[in-house]
């Protein structure tokens, strides 16, 4: 599973920053101005106003993009299967693993089930 990281990340960073950005560019900017006008500076300013305006939008772009790499990977078994002779991709290893229930596969799957309910829980939280 390690040999798909960078790729994913990669794939996957445009939309976690347009996410982000859109938290970041949605915060009315009177509030910013009031907090300037009370005395202070940028980087209090930006911990105790922007950071907690767009905790959500923070949260849901690293989910989004999780989810749509986690949602790639039938995708890539159906494409790119397991051709005979050759290496298979580090997708499939996993999945007959889990199948067969050796291994640590079965763990991995819960664990990953657990992290994305988590992060579902915290970003509609």
């Amino acid at each position: 599973m390690v040999c798909g990281g960078p790729c994913v990340f990669d794939c996957r960073l445009p939309l976690m920053l347009k996410t982000t950005r859109a938290a970041f560019e949605s915060i009315d900017q009177n509030l910013i101005k009031v907090s300037y006008t009370l005395g202070h500076g940028e980087c209090v300013t930006f911990f105790k106003v922007i950071l907690p305006l767009s905790k959500k939008g923070m949260i849901a772009g690293p989910v989004l993009s999780f989810a749509r790499a986690m949602g790639e990977f039938g995708a890539t078994l159906m494409v790119a299967g397991n051709i005979p002779g050759k290496r298979p991709p580090c997708q499939s290893q996993s999945t007959p693993r889990q199948a067969a229930g050796t291994g640590k596969a079965n763990e991995m799957v819960i664990f990953f089930t657990l992290v994305s309910a988590a992060f579902l829980y915290i970003a509609t939280g």
